[in-house]
């Protein structure tokens, strides 16, 4: 196994196993960071990246995985860290990385939480999901059956585990309609889903709507965590969180309005220069579709 010390705002020592690189965050706290690039079989759908706590009592998994192989191999990787067991399940939103493994856990007895919005969007787009991850994963996807979480909450959850205490925040849609937050008080680290985007561009969809994810990521912030484990990419701190995600958003919402006030159109927000975001994986392909996105939702409120 090749050992990595990786520089961000914070030393992170890292450790890759099989389809993850492992960060220690602090004692007993780990990011499983998946690949940055598209789902496939080789990552069985893990394009993303998953907290691990590890408690007195067992082990709490932020995020399920898109698969029931990809689950399996999540475990797997846990086992390099800890034999305790899988004792809490929490999807941090609607992507099929956050959740298709449930199924997977819950058959070695583990709670599963979301959010109630989560739950319903994870219903309404299961077929959906399942269908992209035949093309994209093709038999990676064996054994995979949609199970949603058997405990939701509307707006805020306390959850207590061996002697960690955690609280879970809907705060509205981000990503996708149900994202939430995991604040792990003690030691100031949050878990974010698909509210953080690290070392990769952000995607607006599926909820599209930009400005209700910048008001998330701000309540996020407000807590002032010194640690963030994203949704995608390597931990970090707020600082580098919110140059890659929120700054982001800023840029578009800032260049959307100035040709919105010239009576521009499509193809001007298509065009505009993101080239200061060259640096996050995936900016060629995912860029102006960010930018067209944000156009239609600004056009629509204007």
């Amino acid at each position: 196994m090749k050992i990595i010390i990786m520089a961000s705002l914070y030393l992170f020592s890292s450790l890759t196993y099989a389809s993850f690189e492992v960060q220690k965050v602090t004692d007993n706290v780990y990011a499983l960071v998946g690949e940055l690039s598209q789902r496939s079989k080789t990552n069985l759908g893990n394009n993303s990246t998953h907290g691990v706590i590890i408690t007195s009592k067992g082990v709490v998994l932020i995020d399920s995985g898109a698969s029931y192989l990809g689950a399996k191999e999540i475990h797997k990787t846990i086992r390099k860290l800890t034999n305790k067991p899988i004792k809490i399940v929490i999807n941090t939103g609607g992507q099929d990385h956050r959740w298709l493994g449930n199924d997977y856990f819950k058959k070695l007895g583990a709670r599963i939480i979301s959010s109630s919005k989560a739950k319903i969007d994870q219903q309404i787009r299961a077929d959906e999901q399942t269908t992209r991850l035949k093309i994209l994963i093709g038999d990676s996807l064996k054994g995979t059956e949609p199970v949603f979480a058997s405990e939701t909450f509307d707006k805020k959850m306390n959850l207590d585990l061996g002697g960690v205490h955690l609280e879970l925040y809907h705060f509205g849609a981000a990503h996708t309609a149900g994202d939430i937050v995991i604040w792990m008080p003690s030691i100031r680290v949050m878990f974010t889903g698909d509210i953080v985007f690290n070392d990769r561009m952000l995607g607006i969809g599926p909820a599209k709507d930009f400005q209700s994810w910048m008001n998330v990521f701000e309540k996020m912030a407000s807590f002032k965590p010194k640690y963030i484990i994203p949704g995608h990419g390597s931990a970090s701190g707020l600082s580098l969180a919110t140059n890659n995600t929120y700054h982001y958003l800023v840029f578009l919402k800032t260049k959307i309005s100035k040709i919105l006030e010239n009576d521009g159109n499509m193809l001007d927000a298509s065009k505009i220069d993101q080239s200061k975001f060259h640096y996050l994986k995936n900016y060629e392909s995912i860029a102006g579709k960010n930018a067209q996105w944000v156009f239609e939702q600004m056009e629509f409120d204007y």
